[in-house]
C-alpha cells in the first residue's frame, strides 16, 4: 500500500512484508491437524456420550407396566426419546414406536384409560443446539478437518509463490530521518576533517538545491567513500543522511546478487524506483566492490550475474536527473578493483578517501566512545591516543569497550587508565594466555629475545623508541616489544626501513650469541623483515641494483586476468630480486649483531629484570639505558596546530 513521506508528502511505494514460513512446514501441519482433531472428538464425546449418573433405560413393555401399576408421575416426549418421572422421583428413559402416538402404543400394551389418565404426558420440541451437534456431528467433523488441513496447504503455497515474486525486491534497509534513536549527525563522527568538508556540500544540496541549480551547478550524482576497513565511511554516510534530514537507503553489494540471473538487476531497479519517490533521499552501497569489480576479465560469460546488475547500476545512474535529488553513496576498501565505467566523471563524480585517525583524530574518537562509560579520574586520553598509532575507529572503539569490559569484570564501577592501557594490548596482541606457563628455559630465551629487539631499537637513530617489553603470552606471541613513534608518520624512508629489519633481527641475533642456537620464536620475525625487504626492492624502488621501477602493485594482488601467476617480469629479473632482498636482510643481521656484541652487558640486565618481573615500562627501561651510558631518545617538540573545523 502506499504511504505519505513525512519530508514532501509524495508518495512512495512500501515494502511488501512477505509471510514467513513455518521451519519443517510438514510436521507443523501435521501436528496442527492431529490437535483439532483430538479436540473434535473431545467435545463431541463430552456432548454426545452418556455420563455414569445417566437415568437408567427401560423397555416400552416395562414402562406399560409401571403407568397401569399407577408408578408413573410423568412422561416427557422427545422425540422418539421418553424420559419418565416416578412418584418417589426417580428418572428413567424409554425409547417409543417409531410413527406411533404414545398414547396409542400403552393402550396397545394394555394399559387402561383411566390409569392412562393419571400421568403427565409433555411433548418437548427437539431443537436445541445439542440435539443438532448430536445429528450432524459425524458429518461436521470430518469436514472441518478437512477444510483446515487444504487451508494450511494453499497458505504454504501461497507463501511460496509470494516468495518467488518477491525476489526481485530490494533487500535493502530504510533508516527515517525522523528517528532519533538512529539519527547520525557529524557531531557522533570525530576525525576525518577533510572528508566532512568534501560531504557538506552534499548536506547543503539536499537542504537547498535551487541555490545550486540556479547558477547552473551539477550537484554530483555519486559520492565513493575509500579508505581503510573501520574508518567510519558508513558512519560518515549516515551522518550526511542525518544532517540533510532525508530518508537513508542503505544495502549491501553482495544482496543485490543471487543465483537467479536478473533477479540483481531488478533488485537494482526497485531500490532506485523507491529511492526516487522518497526523494530528496540517499542510497548506500557498502562494500561496492562486491558487485562493481571490474568487467571483461574472462571469469563470467556476458550473463553473469553480477556484470548484468553492475550494468543496471550504471543505467540508474546515467538516468539520473539533476532536479531528482538522489544521491548515490558507496563505500569500498579496494577502489583498484572498480569497473572504470562506474567511477567515471557523471557516475560516481567525487571520491572522497578517508584516512586513518592521526593523534588529535584519535583523541576526539576516544571522546566519542567514552560518552556512556564511567571514568576514572586518572584517565589520561591523550595518552592512549599516543599509544595508539595505526588505530582505525573502530579500533578505538573496542579498545574503549575492551576497557570497559576488564573493570566490569573485576568489579569495579569506572574505567581506569590500567584497564585501557591493558585493552591496547589486547587489542593488538590478543588476550593473555595465563594457561601458558613457560619453564625457566623457555623463560630466559623469551627474555633475551625481546630484550635483544629493545637494544637494536633503541641504539639504532631511525628506529622508534619502545614504550614497553613483556614476556607475558599474547595471542600467538610468547612476548613483545612495544615500540612507538613520538608523532604520526605519513612517509617512511629507506633507513627507516633498514632500521626497522634489523630491529627484527635483534631478537634472532640475542638468542644465537648468548645460547648458540635458534628456537622457533623469531619465525614471525623472519618473515615481517623478509616482506618489508621485498617491498622495498619491488614496490618502492629502492634497490640500487634494482632502479626506481615498480615490479608489484601497492597492495600486492593481482587483478583477474593480469600478468602470468600474478607476475610482470622475468625469471632473470626474480632471481635478482631475491639477491637483493637476501642483500638487505644480511646487511640487517651484521648491524643487529654487532650492537648486542658491544652491548652484552646492557642486554644482560635487561634479560634478566624481565625474568625478575616479565614486564617493563618505558621509564624502567631507559633507567637501565642510562645506568649502561646509552642515551634514550627524545621526542622533538613539534606540535602542529590541527584543523579545526566546527559542524
Amino acid at each position: 500500500m502506499p504511504e505519505k513521506n513525512k519530508n514532501n508528502g509524495k508518495k512512495r511505494r512500501g515494502k511488501v512484508q512477505m509471510p514467513k514460513l513455518p521451519k519443517n512446514s510438514f510436521w507443523v501441519n501435521l501436528a496442527t491437524s492431529v490437535l483439532a482433531l483430538l479436540l473434535i472428538t473431545s467435545a463431541y464425546t463430552y456432548f454426545t456420550t452418556s455420563s455414569s449418573s445417566a437415568p437408567a433405560v427401560i423397555p416400552i413393555s416395562q414402562l406399560a407396566t409401571d403407568v397401569q401399576a399407577g408408578n408413573v408421575s410423568s412422561i416427557i416426549v422427545s422425540g422418539d426419546d421418553l424420559k419418565i418421572t416416578y412418584a418417589d422421583k426417580t428418572k428413567k428413559i424409554s425409547k417409543k414406536e417409531p410413527d406411533t402416538a404414545l398414547t396409542q402404543t400403552l393402550s396397545n400394551y394394555g394399559v387402561a384409560k383411566e390409569s392412562l389418565d393419571k400421568v403427565t404426558i409433555d411433548i418437548e420440541r427437539e431443537s436445541s443446539w445439542q440435539y443438532w451437534l448430536g445429528l450432524l456431528g459425524p458429518f461436521i467433523a470430518p469436514l472441518l478437518l478437512i477444510a483446515f488441513f487444504v487451508w494450511y496447504l494453499s497458505r504454504q503455497v501461497k507463501g511460496a509463490g509470494m516468495q518467488a515474486f518477491s525476489f526481485g525486491q530490494s533487500k535493502h534497509r530504510v533508516i527515517d530521518p525522523n528517528d532519533k534513536a538512529q539519527k547520525v549527525t557529524f557531531k557522533d563522527v570525530a576525525g576525518a576533517k577533510e572528508a566532512k568538508i568534501e560531504l557538506l556540500e552534499i548536506v547543503d544540496f539536499l537542504k537547498n538545491p535551487k541555490k545550486f541549480l540556479d547558477i547552473g551547478a551539477r550537484i554530483p550524482k555519486g559520492i565513493l567513500l575509500m579508505g581503510p576497513a573501520g574508518t567510519g565511511k558508513t558512519m560518515l554516510a549516515r551522518a550526511v543522511a542525518g544532517e540533510a534530514g532525508v530518508p537513508f537507503y542503505t544495502i549491501s553489494g553482495s544482496e543485490f546478487v543471487e543465483m537467479f540471473v536478473g533477479v540483481g538487476a531488478s533488485r537494482v531497479r526497485d531500490l532506485f524506483h523507491m529511492a526516487k519517490h522518497s526523494a530528496p533521499a540517499i542510497i548506500f552501497v557498502d562494500e561496492i566492490d562486491a558487485v562493481g569489480r571490474v568487467r571483461g576479465t574472462g571469469v563470467g560469460g556476458g550473463n553473469d550475474e553480477r556484470e548484468q546488475t553492475l550494468n543496471q547500476i550504471l543505467v540508474e545512474m546515467d538516468g539520473f536527473e539533476p532536479n531528482e535529488k538522489v544521491i548515490v553513496m558507496a563505500a569500498t576498501n579496494r577502489p583498484d578493483v572498480l569497473d572504470p565505467a562506474l567511477v567515471r566523471p557523471g557516475r560516481f563524480d567525487r571520491r572522497v578517501t578517508i584516512d586513518l585517525p592521526d593523534r588529535q583524530d584519535r583523541n576526539e574518537i576516544l571522546h566519542i566512545h567514552a560518552r556512556k562509560k564511567p571514568l576514572a579520574e586518572d584517565v589520561n586520553m591523550e595518552v592512549i591516543a599516543e599509544r595508539t598509532p595505526g588505530f582505525s575507529g573502530a579500533d578505538l572503539a573496542n579498545l574503549m569497550n575492551e576497557g570497559a569490559i576488564l573493570a566490569a569484570r573485576e568489579g569495579r564501577k569506572t574505567v581506569a587508565q590500567f584497564d585501557l592501557i591493558r585493552s591496547i594490548e589486547k587489542v593488538m596482541l590478543g588476550p593473555e594466555r595465563k594457561s601458558h606457563v613457560m619453564n625457566a628455559k623457555e623463560k630466559e630465551i623469551t627474555a633475551y629475545h625481546e630484550a635483544g629487539h629493545a637494544i637494536v631499537a633503541s641504539l639504532l637513530p631511525h628506529a622508534d623508541p619502545v614504550h614497553k617489553i613483556s614476556i607475558i603470552s599474547r595471542g600467538r606471541a610468547a612476548g613483545y616489544t612495544l615500540k612507538l613513534p613520538f608523532e604520526d608518520k605519513r612517509m617512511q624512508g629507506k633507513k627507516e626501513f633498514l632500521d626497522d629489519i634489523a630491529m627484527s633481527l635483534g631478537g634472532y641475533v640475542a638468542e644465537l650469541s648468548v645460547f648458540g642456537d635458534v628456537t622457533t620464536g623469531p619465525s614471525n620475525d623472519l618473515q615481517v623483515s623478509s616482506a618489508l625487504a621485498r617491498d622495498m626492492v619491488t614496490k618502492f624502488g629502492m634497490s640500487e641494483k634494482i632502479g626506481t621501477v615498480a615490479l608489484e602493485s601497492g597492495d600486492g594482488r593481482a587483478l583477474f586476468g593480469s600478468g602470468v601467476n600474478g607476475k610482470e617480469y622475468s625469471e632473470k629479473v626474480s632471481s635478482e630480486i631475491d639477491g637483493e632482498v637476501k642483500r638487505i636482510m644480511a646487511e640487517a643481521y651484521e648491524k643487529a649483531e654487532k650492537i648486542i656484541t658491544e652491548h652484552r652487558k646492557l642486554l644482560d640486565a635487561i634479560a634478566h629484570r624481565l625474568v625478575e618481573v616479565e614486564t617493563l615500562e618505558r621509564e624502567e627501561f631507559e633507567g637501565i639505558l642510562i645506568a649502561h651510558g646509552v642515551q634514550p631518545k627524545k621526542k622533538q617538540e613539534i606540535d602542529p596546530k590541527p584543523v579545526t573545523v566546527n559542524f
